[in-house]
């Protein structure tokens, strides 16, 4: 019975890990603005980096709190300490916001929740085009146990 139990729990954690590292033709790759302007409005504002890392103590994004435009975008970077992801809490958020992040945050995990970057220096990008104003609260799926967790604001485009 503790064999079964062991397999069981192994081949859990394989599917829930993916299996492996994915070969290149595989992976996903960072996405491309074609697919994002598809599913979303146009973004029409500036481009803002947020670095996701790990320093030896900590994982965190940096910076950890941000406050941008409707209509800017926000690159997630993954920089150290991955895999990292970003995803927000549907009850933490302005209405209306979650269809707008739904149709910005392409290949998601779970709704809300962007996709896994496993490689360092992959990035995900999201467009905040058409976002109502307010806090957004986010997290790393991963190290949320471990605080790795912000905010950013966003602020009407005029």
């Amino acid at each position: 019975m503790q064999k079964i139990s062991l397999v069981t729990g192994l081949a859990f954690l394989v599917a829930a890990c993916g299996g492996g590292e994915k070969p290149a033709a595989e992976a996903p790759a960072a996405t491309p603005a074609a697919d994002m302007a598809a599913a979303a409005p146009a973004a029409t504002g500036a481009t803002h980096d947020v670095n996701m890392e790990f320093d030896g103590k900590t994982y965190h994004y940096v910076p950890a709190t941000l406050t941008i435009k409707s209509g800017d975008v926000v690159n997630f970077h993954n920089v150290s300490g991955g895999p990292h992801n970003v995803a927000f809490w549907a009850d933490s958020i302005p209405a209306g916001a979650a269809a707008v992040l739904t149709a910005a945050m392409p290949n998601q995990m779970s709704p809300l929740s962007g996709s896994m970057l496993v490689e360092q220096d992959a990035v995900y990008s999201i467009s905040f085009a058409g976002a109502p104003e307010g806090k957004y609260d986010f997290y790393c799926l991963p190290h949320l146990a471990m605080g790795m967790r912000g905010f950013l604001t966003v602020e009407d485009a005029e």
